[in-house]
């Protein structure tokens, strides 16, 4: 019982983790229908930026600096290309983006070489927050999930409550009478975009103890924030968050079994090749959640929360 609580634990702390990285891409999508392809590589600047800045001022600097330069990046981007190009349709974007990418990655190849680089864990922070029959929760991974839950719920007053909710959403389906009223369109949209990177930032701060810095860490983990918010549904944050909790309990339940495929067909009255019988959950944790994106693909493709005219 103490396992499943503590791996209970792990999974929806990761799964959170995963919904601040995902909830940007999503906001960007949901407010400007873009699907940004460098929306990961942002994530491991967040990353390089904070460990350069916790090194100098300190972890609680970092969370703060690192998202808001890199939040600037991704309104230089979006200000200066991004908006040259959206008169032309969403494929000059995409590419726009996904060379993006690639432009950031040789940047922190540059910046900062190939070498990984360890991220330390605040004294505050460090050590378990509690141990349950000699199983222990890291404190960390409290604060972590604490951070998503706040970031959660500032989301959801800035886009349902605040004035610059209204404003936002309304300059997507109404540009030209937002602009009527007085409100800078495109300055609202180079907003978006800035708070979406910056959150992806946020993300590579906190996730940074937990995960081995590197230039790699972009693609490792970028594909599966792309699972989450399509298992979710395009533009959907409730979607975002359903599958970011999803996809992070079920991937470190599955890390942390000793079960076979063997054992699992044996019940079904199975049998598999013997290069298949051995395998275990653990070894294919890696494959579950694009295991999960074509089941969903194959019985709902538009996700969980499935319309692309929510904005939830």
């Amino acid at each position: 019982m103490q396992s499943f609580v503590i791996n209970l634990l792990n999974g929806v702390s990761y799964g959170l983790l995963l919904f601040m990285l995902s909830a940007g891409l999503t906001l960007i999508f949901s407010m400007l229908g873009v699907l940004n392809f460098a929306h990961a590589s942002f994530y491991m600047l967040g990353a390089y930026v904070g460990f350069s800045v916790a090194a100098h001022a300190g972890f609680w600097s970092a969370l703060v600096i690192a998202p808001l330069i890199v939040g600037l990046i991704g309104a230089a981007l979006e200000r200066w290309l991004l908006r040259r190009v959206r008169v032309h349709g969403h494929l000059p974007e995409l590419l726009l983006t996904f060379g993006a990418a690639y432009l950031l990655g040789e940047l922190v190849k540059l910046g900062w070489g190939l070498s990984p680089l360890s991220a330390t864990v605040p004294t505050v922070l460090d050590g378990p927050l509690f141990t349950l029959y000699g199983a222990a929760f890291a404190r960390y991974r409290a604060f972590m999930m604490a951070v998503s839950l706040a970031m959660l719920a500032v989301l959801y007053a800035v886009l349902r409550v605040s004035k610059a909710g209204l404003i936002v959403r309304a300059a997507l389906t109404h540009a030209s009478a937002v602009e009527a009223l007085g409100h800078n369109v495109p300055r609202v949209f180079t907003g978006v975009f800035a708070a979406g990177t910056a959150l992806a930032a946020l993300a590579g701060v906190i996730g940074a103890p937990l995960f081995v810095i590197e230039p790699s860490m972009a693609e490792s983990l970028g594909s599966i924030v792309f699972v989450v918010v399509v298992i979710g549904g395009l533009g959907s944050l409730s979607g975002a968050l359903a599958a970011s909790l999803i996809v992070g309990c079920v991937q470190t339940f599955a890390v942390a079994s000793d079960v076979s495929l063997g054992d699992l067909t044996a019940v079904f009255g199975g049998v598999l090749p013997d290069a298949w019988d051995t395998l275990t959950l653990a070894q294919l944790a890696p494959l579950i959640p694009y295991l999960l994106l074509v089941a969903m693909l194959a019985l709902r493709p538009r996700g969980l929360f499935g319309r692309r005219d929510d904005h939830a």
